[in-house]
């Protein structure tokens, strides 16, 4: 009998499916909430309309701070003036909301009709006295969750690289009284560091101070809670994501504010918020204190999801950018993946992620999985057919049909707007991941069985 031997190196296969992804310009329904004085104006069709309805219709009573410009068929075909109507608009959000900034998220339809966005946003934002940033959000990139990505990468080169001017004596003595405090001299030792990414408020605490305890000071977040808060960003600053989507903002960042990218690895799950941490502390000079004890410690809370998982096998359709992130994690955990499907694929960004992933493979004595970009649902769906996963993770187009054809799934949307991150994220994924498989065993219990 023989074996077939394992490879020794990450296999990356290249399809030619569609995507089968949400809109980036869903990207509003967290930004506008992590951005607290912003407005976010969609640029579209009634097609783009009609799909914010159904996808944030939910928010609809918290008064979003979103809304919809919708072009006709007049604008489209004769290109009548598009700056006296945002300007109509505009002002009307001015009076009504008056937010610190307007974000225009352009859709397809902008991009096909060349509606000149950019060259009208500065004349208008000088005209009503409001930054305009205009971000390219359309359904021509790969994965929604790319939407925040242009977002970010457009304000980025929004940030100061100076500090503000040195307010008056009463103002800075007040500021001075009001902060004052005894901090670690350690603290003052090292480039600024600037982290990006929209996280919500817990997470970003939660993972500032992980560096705090490693005698490291975040410069600050991008996003902000508020626009007029974003931080400074000199040249030759350090700069770290902290989610797998976001390399248009890490070029931006190095190409455009001259700034050092760290490359590391997400913090998603306890090994990926370690190496994360040592990442950061290992490109700032800085030695690092407790962090195994601490990954230890993580790692023992999830002792009972662990048991859930060890030996089940996961399959990735792809759809959110966060796949080979979860799926090293997920490793980690004594699954077994089979595939890990993903719509894009950076790898200078994800390099160390894909390094990691590897080790994790190889210390935990298992496979190295297949990754396929841009994969065809069609072949996907015959390979699941054949290798039979415990559990498949796909965009919400394919849930109801695979469990109707007896696979259990995961919606990978579900992930996106979860707390995924840092050391606290890690018992909220396994919460995802293990509901399925845990209502298929009480329901086995109670005597019911798929139909296949």
């Amino acid at each position: 009998m023989t074996t077939t031997p394992q490879p020794t190196a990450l296999n990356f296969d290249c399809e030619t499916g569609n995507y089968h992804t949400f809109c980036p310009i869903s990207c509003v329904a967290w930004l506008y909430q992590k951005i607290e004085d912003s407005f976010f104006l969609v640029i579209g069709t009634k097609t783009c309309g009609y799909f914010l309805q159904n996808a944030l219709g939910v928010m609809v009573f918290a008064e979003p701070r979103y809304a919809m410009a919708e072009l006709e068929e007049g604008d489209i075909s004769a290109q009548l003036s598009d700056y006296e109507e945002l300007k109509r608009l505009c002002l009307q959000i001015k009076r009504d909301r008056n937010p610190s900034v307007i974000v225009w998220i352009g859709t397809c339809t902008t991009e096909i009709i060349k509606m000149d966005l950019e060259g009208i946003a500065p004349k208008l934002e000088a005209e009503i006295g409001i930054p305009i940033v205009v971000a390219r959000a359309n359904g021509l990139d790969y994965a929604f969750t790319q939407g925040e990505d242009t977002v970010l990468a457009a304000m980025a080169q929004r940030c100061p690289d100076v500090s503000p001017s040195q307010p008056s004596e009463s103002a800075w003595q007040q500021l001075w009284h009001f902060h004052r405090r005894k901090e670690p001299a350690a603290t003052a030792n090292h480039p600024p560091l600037i982290l990006f990414g929209s996280v919500p408020d817990p997470v970003v605490t939660q993972l500032t101070l992980e560096l705090e305890k490693q005698g490291i000071t975040v410069s600050g977040w991008l996003p902000a809670k508020r626009y007029t808060e974003l931080p400074v960003i000199p040249p030759g600053a350090f700069v770290c994501g902290v989610s797998p989507f976001l390399s248009r903002t890490a070029t931006t960042l190095v190409r455009r504010r001259k700034c050092q990218l760290i490359t590391a690895p997400f913090p998603i799950g306890p090994d990926g918020t370690r190496a994360w941490v040592e990442s950061i502390a290992r490109a700032l000079g800085r030695p690092t204190v407790d962090l195994e004890e601490r990954e230890a410690q993580v790692w023992q809370h999830l002792t009972p999801y662990l048991e859930w998982l060890r030996g089940k096998s996961v399959f990735f359709m792809g759809d959110n950018l966060l796949e080979i992130s979860l799926a090293r994690f997920l490793v980690r955990c004594g699954m077994r993946v089979l595939e890990i499907g993903i719509p894009y694929m950076d790898k200078r960004y994800q390099a160390a992620e894909l390094a990691l992933l590897e080790q994790t493979c190889q210390a935990m004595g298992v496979p190295l999985p297949r990754i396929v970009e841009k994969p065809d649902n069609y072949h996907q769906i015959q390979r699941i057919q054949e290798l039979q996963p415990d559990l498949v993770i796909t965009g919400m187009a394919h849930a109801n049909p695979l469990e109707a054809r007896g696979i259990t799934t995961k919606w990978s949307v579900e992930f996106t707007f979860a707390q995924i991150h840092g050391f606290g994220g890690a018992r909220e994924i396994l919460e995802l991941v293990t509901r399925p498989l845990r209502r298929n065993q009480a329901l086995h219990q109670l005597g019911w069985e798929r139909l296949v």
